[in-house]
């Protein structure tokens, strides 16, 4: 896809990849939507980028509906929608423990705000035989995150909805990308702030992170890896299940701290 004059709307606009992407996009030529539950914060990354701020709460369908009309209203018809909002909060204790209403948000905010972007964009996209859907998932959709099983569920569920819009549409003339990133130095890493500062291990930059997404979305891929050796780990997993389940539960145990609690400063090696 080339980039210059697309219309392109990145939700979770205002921190961490959503601001590396839309500082990429626009450094691209786009015309970039900057959408966050933060307005005021969406504000600023949209005037350092000369783009358009617009408030959205992904978990609920009429808000990403409004942010679509909003953005045809001033922008015209939208190119390119990188439905990237998202968030992670851990187990309190055993796999289960998490409470519904972490489920429900990881649910809302992981799946179905990607389904109800493209219920709003597929009509018309499909109408003129034209359009990009990305959605953010993560690496935990293909593999698993240690002690976030609602996060790893539902980014699960992200890429096989990614999957199904791609085998879907694409002879509509739709292009379609699932983002599949490790680790990135955003405030969703679960270490102290003053610790992020620090080098980590397996650990990118949002700026590096975007920029492969960028790339990925130039060339028309379906799953962008911002982490090669995750396809290493794919292959793996696939290959042998219980070998590559073994292989992890002693890569937790060797995480856990003195509480017999998973330590993420254990995993980035700080």
């Amino acid at each position: 896809m080339k980039l210059n004059n697309k219309v392109a709307v990145v939700t979770g606009g205002a921190g961490g990849i959503g601001t590396a992407l839309c500082r990429a996009l626009a450094s691209k030529g786009a015309k970039v939507v900057v959408s966050d539950l933060n307005l005021q914060a969406a504000q600023s990354v949209a005037a350092e980028i000369s783009g358009l701020a617009i408030a959205c709460d992904v978990s609920r369908e009429t808000d990403i509906q409004r942010l679509i009309s909003e953005t045809e209203s001033q922008l015209g018809d939208i190119d390119l929608f990188v439905s990237n909002a998202g968030f992670g909060v851990g187990e309190p204790d055993h796999v289960a423990s998490a409470s519904d209403d972490v489920w429900q948000k990881s649910w809302e905010l992981h799946v179905m705000s990607h389904v109800w972007a493209s219920r709003a964009l597929l009509p018309k996209m499909i109408e003129r035989g034209d359009g990009y859907l990305v959605n953010t998932a993560s690496a935990a959709g293909l593999l698993v995150q240690i002690a976030d099983a609602a996060y790893s569920a539902t980014k699960h569920a992200a890429v096989s909805f990614a999957e199904s819009l791609a085998i879907g549409h694409a002879d509509d003339g739709i292009n379609v990308s699932v983002i599949c990133p490790q680790y990135v130095n955003t405030n969703i890493l679960a270490v102290a702030d003053d610790e992020r500062g620090k080098k980590m291990q397996g650990v990118i930059t949002p700026e590096d992170c975007a920029a492969t997404i960028v790339k990925g979305i130039e060339d028309e891929i379906f799953m962008i890896l911002t982490h090669p050796e995750v396809a290493d780990f794919y292959r793996n997993r696939a290959n042998d299940p219980s070998r590559w389940v073994k292989g992890m539960r002693r890569y937790r145990a060797a995480m856990l701290d003195e509480n017999g609690k998973f330590d993420f400063r254990k995993v980035f090696n700080i």
